[in-house]
């Protein structure tokens, strides 16, 4: 098994995942090779307090770009929206961010 720390490897800090704190939604870069049941346990451990409700992932597509003539791609990454049960503990390093 992996550690949490190997699994989630940041957070995505955007306008729209800042939106959805509110709501109790986190987003997070994960390895590629995490499903859903290990993303959830590397949240718990690396957040204690929090209790993980759902865990929805996709797969991020690399974009083109160019450099002069060259043209090339940009990584693949997989994102993480972690969804946490609204009697749990928020994380303070998105709630230092709003």
């Amino acid at each position: 098994m992996k550690a949490a720390q190997d699994i989630i490897i940041r957070p995505v800090i955007t306008e729209r995942s800042m939106g959805g704190i509110a709501a109790g939604k986190y987003t997070f870069e994960v390895a590629k090779d995490a499903n859903k049941i290990e993303i959830a346990e590397a949240v718990e451990i690396l957040f204690p307090g929090t209790k993980v409700a759902s865990v929805n992932t996709m797969h991020v597509r690399g974009k083109q770009k160019r450099m002069g003539r060259n043209v090339g791609m940009t990584k693949s990454w997989k994102k993480a929206v972690v969804t946490i049960k609204a009697d749990s503990k928020k994380i303070e390093f998105f709630e230092s961010m709003v």
